[in-house]
């Protein structure tokens, strides 16, 4: 009986030692798998803290971004905005110095017209004054003779007419004529001569009417008038503003190539022209508008070199500005 449960006591200690053996390394495994799963878990939650601060930086760089990007929007719009208004500040002020070009241009014309006219009235007075000096010569040729001067009495009472009128001294072959007998001009002034040599108010005339015809857009007839006075009068100064207008004809109908030849003309042929300046402007904007860029560019460059503090400089350095390019040429254009 005893022996029996020693037997039973032993198998249980043997039993229960076997279950010590087999649960202890099931143990260690599932404390491993525990750490295991709290390391996991702890990298999960910081991965997921990670991703959390990523997603708040990425969220705080979108803003950011965009913020930037309504500045740049912003700012190309104040840009836009400016470049606009200096557009129209530049065309207001080329305006302004295309009208005052214009009017300098017109009191111009007007001034070569008063010349002509001032021309044609001193040569008219030298004309008067020769015709005046004439009629005094021929005047004094024909003072009275010495019969027929009055005399003094000798009483002093003063002048006593001879008793007899003296005779008309005898008439002889190719002597002069009385004074009474003498015919005077009607009108006193230069005297009216052909197209070869007529007086230089007749050149200022026919300017006068070819300008009027010009002002009034009646560019044929004025074309025909500017011709003639070129053909009659050619080493005329006026002639030199006729090839001119002649030009500014050709170039507001389109024949720029033409108009090119029109202000060569002026600036060849006539170097003391006051048109000269704006002949240059003019030609080197038909130039440009014949495609011909160099030519064009380097035409406002003589003007600017040749005339620079005249308005018609200031509207080719304007004209320069605009296409990017200096007044002066650099070897690097």
């Amino acid at each position: 009986m005893i022996r029996h449960r020693a037997l039973k006591l032993t198998g249980l200690a043997a039993s229960i030692c076997a279950f010590a053996l087999v649960a202890t390394p099931a143990f260690a495994v599932n404390k491993d798998m525990v750490q295991l799963q709290t390391q996991i878990q702890d990298l999960q939650e910081s991965v997921a803290h990670l991703q959390q601060s990523n997603d708040e930086r990425m969220g705080v760089m979108k803003d950011l971004v965009q913020q930037t990007a309504d500045s740049v929007n912003k700012m190309s719009s104040v840009m836009g905005t400016l470049q606009q208004q200096m557009h129209t500040q530049q065309e207001a002020a080329t305006g302004k110095l295309d009208q005052v070009s214009g009017q300098v241009q017109s009191l111009n014309d007007s001034l070569d017209e008063v010349k002509a006219r001032l021309n044609g009235m001193e040569k008219a007075l030298q004309s008067v004054q020769g015709q005046q000096q004439s009629i005094n010569a021929a005047l004094q040729n024909l003072g009275p003779s010495a019969g027929s001067a009055p005399t003094i009495s000798s009483g002093g009472a003063g002048l006593v007419e001879p008793s007899a009128a003296p005779a008309p001294p005898p008439t002889v072959a190719g002597s002069r004529k009385p004074s009474a007998d003498i015919v005077f001009p009607t009108t006193q002034g230069p005297p009216a001569t052909g197209p070869s040599g007529s007086a230089p108010a007749d050149v200022s005339g026919i300017y006068k009417n070819a300008l009027s015809d010009y002002m009034a857009a009646k560019y044929a007839l004025a074309t025909s008038e500017f011709g003639d006075l070129i053909h009659s009068y050619p080493s005329d100064p006026l002639a030199g503003n006729s090839y001119y207008y002649m030009g500014e004809i050709d170039y507001r109908a389109g024949k720029y190539a033409a108009s090119v030849k029109d202000y060569d003309h002026v600036l060849d042929q006539y170097p003391g022209n006051p048109k000269i300046p704006v002949s240059h402007l003019h030609k080197g904007q038909a130039l440009l508008a014949l495609k011909d860029r160099d030519a064009g560019i380097a035409e406002f460059r003589a003007l600017i070199q040749r005339f620079p503090n005249s308005p018609e400089a200031a509207q080719a350095r304007s004209k320069l500005n605009g296409m990017g390019l200096r007044p002066n040429a650099s070897r690097t254009e």
